[in-house]
């Protein structure tokens, strides 16, 4: 079972807009307070989740030695709800950018570099912890005057486009469905990196119209499929590529970064896998994928 067979409930117009009125008349409190009421209800009502956090955390016990009891399996369920709501506190323009912290500095000023020269840079990031929050700060970092395009699943971006222009947020981020990429996007990105923009896009699930065109790779010395457009895109697009991971610990986001120049499938496949698993040991919390990732 893939990640789009299954109905995904946490993000609706409604409920963003629900969400909106209750954080302006209460406060953000209120929000974490229903996500972790939330997410105690769902992990004791869905068996399958259950499940999948119970996989997830036997996999990757003997490498960072946290045991797949229920406490743990309900802890990695509720980190999900309040990344949420962390996600969602960003698209309200609610970001404190102190919270912020990258885990090598060496590899923020490269990147900073890059970004500043105009080069273009495409970002390969994953569902650990909370990207959000790392586009909202490149988007409060006005002096560098970039366009941040993100790729997200049909439904998600329609969900969030819809409800950015309903509170009419400060985030100027443009939302592509990852399902409809095609000739006419790839020249667009084109022209966007050629601009010094920015493209973010996931490297560790598949598209849901091709899911058939996946490569095969191992994380933990488990088998996973990760999604072959978005690697054979980075290359195409021949600008700076980042794999990048914004990993929460404690109360604060640790951006974790790897520019990754050798983007032939042999190289940059092993790089990525690796990279996983190093973001996924700082936190494995935060790692964020309740289906059948791992194969074996």
């Amino acid at each position: 079972m893939q990640w789009f067979q299954i109905k995904e409930k946490a993000a609706g117009k409604k409920r963003l807009l629900l969400s909106w009125y209750l954080y302006k008349i209460f406060g953000k409190n209120i929000l974490y307070f229903i996500a972790n009421c939330v997410s105690f209800i769902t992990f004791i009502t869905t068996p399958q989740i259950r499940f999948y956090s119970k996989k997830y955390l036997n996999i990757v016990f003997e490498h960072v030695g946290i045991k797949s009891s229920l406490i743990n399996q309900f802890k990695l369920v509720n980190a999900y709800a309040i990344s949420l709501v962390d996600k969602f506190l960003v698209y309200c323009g609610d970001f404190n950018k102190n919270n912020l912290i990258f885990d090598n500095e060496q590899d923020k000023t490269e990147l900073l570099k890059d970004i500043n020269q105009k080069k273009g840079v495409f970002f390969i990031c994953n569902h650990i912890g909370n990207i959000e929050v790392f586009q909202a700060y490149l988007n409060n970092a006005k002096n560098l005057g970039i366009n941040i395009n993100v790729f997200m699943s049909r439904a998600q971006s329609k969900v969030f486009n819809d409800f950015l222009n309903s509170v009419k947020s400060d985030l100027q981020i443009r939302l592509f469905p990852i399902d409809e990429i095609g000739l006419n996007t790839g020249i667009e990105l084109e022209e966007e990196l050629k601009k010094g923009g920015l493209v973010f896009i996931a490297g560790d699930r598949l598209a849901e119209n091709n899911d058939k065109k996946y490569i095969s790779s191992e994380l933990f010395s488990h088998k996973i499929n990760l999604p072959k457009g978005t690697f054979k895109l980075a290359k195409l697009m021949n600008v700076p590529t980042y794999f990048i991971s914004a990993i929460k610990v404690k109360n604060k986001y640790r951006i974790v970064l790897k520019k990754q120049n050798e983007l032939d499938e042999k190289n940059s496949i092993p790089a990525y896998t690796e990279f996983l698993e190093k973001s996924i040991k700082i936190n494995p919390f935060q790692f964020f994928n309740f289906y059948d990732f791992f194969l074996s």
